[in-house]
């Protein structure tokens, strides 16, 4: 029956049905093809620089603490989510949190911040509402824990701790994270290096390629 049906299909009602679906996949946003160079990425998601000024101007945060955070995260990839856990060490049992999107924000602090700025359909795999949500945690990290925006070290620690993690120092237990948190104030450091060398450029609007 169904192989019948598609048949009595016609060619434009075909079309009807498939061009929206085709139209649907190509709406996810690939990973930028050069994710180390912050001037690459502005030049080939023009929208995405947008973002980073709007959050800028919002937040008072520098571009290259969140693009940083976000590179170490989620490596720009919109569906990111965690290793999967598993019980007696081969059976899939669910994630190991519920971090999702471009920015891993978990289940618990995405709501926090839907709430508290009435952002009732934000998603976090849509780029513009995962950079206003870093944003917000960063601006709310100088406010609680003193910790500077142009800090992309003393962040990243508060980021993946939580704020009271941070200030129980949870991150001394863990040298590993350490490590990575150093890893996020390099990158960040390049970033900021890169975009003041491509800054008038971008603003300018003309991007040579």
């Amino acid at each position: 029956m169904c192989a019948l049906a598609a048949a009595r299909v016609r060619p434009a009602a075909l079309a009807a049905l498939v061009f929206p679906l085709v139209w649907l996949s190509g709406c996810a946003t690939a990973p930028p093809r050069n994710p180390e160079d912050i001037c690459a990425i502005f030049r080939e998601k023009d929208d995405w620089y947008e973002a980073a000024l709007d959050i800028q101007k919002k937040w008072g945060v520098p571009v290259q603490v969140p693009f940083a955070i976000l590179f170490q995260e989620s490596g720009f990839r919109y569906d990111a989510k965690p290793p999967r856990d598993y019980l007696l060490g081969f059976i899939p049992w669910g994630r190991v949190s519920s971090a999702y999107g471009y920015a891993q924000a978990k289940d618990e602090t995405w709501d926090d911040y839907v709430s508290q700025n009435h952002r009732w359909f934000a998603s976090r795999d849509d780029f513009d509402d995962a950079m206003d949500f870093m944003g917000w945690y960063i601006d709310k990290t100088q406010k609680l824990n003193g910790v500077s925006k142009l800090d992309a070290y003393g962040q990243y620690l508060n980021y993946h701790e939580g704020w009271g993690g941070y200030r129980a120092r949870s991150y001394n237990r863990k040298p590993w994270l350490i490590g990575v948190a150093r890893k996020v104030q390099a990158r960040a450091d390049r970033f900021r290096q890169q975009y003041a060398g491509c800054k008038d450029e971008l603003d300018s609007g003309f991007w040579p390629f």
